[in-house]
């Protein structure tokens, strides 16, 4: 099962990297250069320039929300996945069941989970797709 998580993991850092390579660097470089700006304006007073570098943060602010909210919804989707295969050997296990079967549902109960897992990671190119297309279009 830790190979598993293993693979997860390393599938979403893969992600994360891409959209941080892609595009968060690039909106974070405008994001400094915007606030770089606002500090040389000598005309502003100290809210002025609060506010100014405010805005200018709300584009990367605004997309590292985005992004947490789908790693966040993809992590409920594989965990919804994992308590349905739970619940599949839960519903066959029961107070006499020998050990040769509770075995048999353990080994049954990691295949569906692998499974899940393997799906999930099948998703991820789609949804980094998805994700740099709406990042690309703020």
């Amino acid at each position: 099962m830790d190979e598993v998580q293993t693979r997860v993991q390393k599938s979403v850092n893969s992600m994360i990297n891409t959209l941080d390579k892609e595009c968060l660097r690039k909106m974070q470089y405008d994001m400094y250069q915007c606030s770089s700006k606002c500090c040389q304006n000598n005309s502003y007073s100290l809210d002025q320039v609060q506010n100014c570098i405010e805005k200018c943060s709300t584009k990367v602010t605004s997309a590292q929300t985005y992004i947490q909210n789908e790693l966040q919804m993809f992590q409920d989707r594989l965990q919804r996945c994992a308590m349905g295969c739970q619940d599949q050997i839960r519903d066959k296990v029961g107070p006499s069941t020998s050990e040769t079967d509770m075995n048999k549902h353990k080994t049954k109960l990691e295949k569906c989970v692998v499974k899940c897992a393997d799906t999930h990671i099948d998703l991820m190119p789609g949804l980094v797709k998805k994700m740099k297309e709406t990042l690309n279009k703020s």
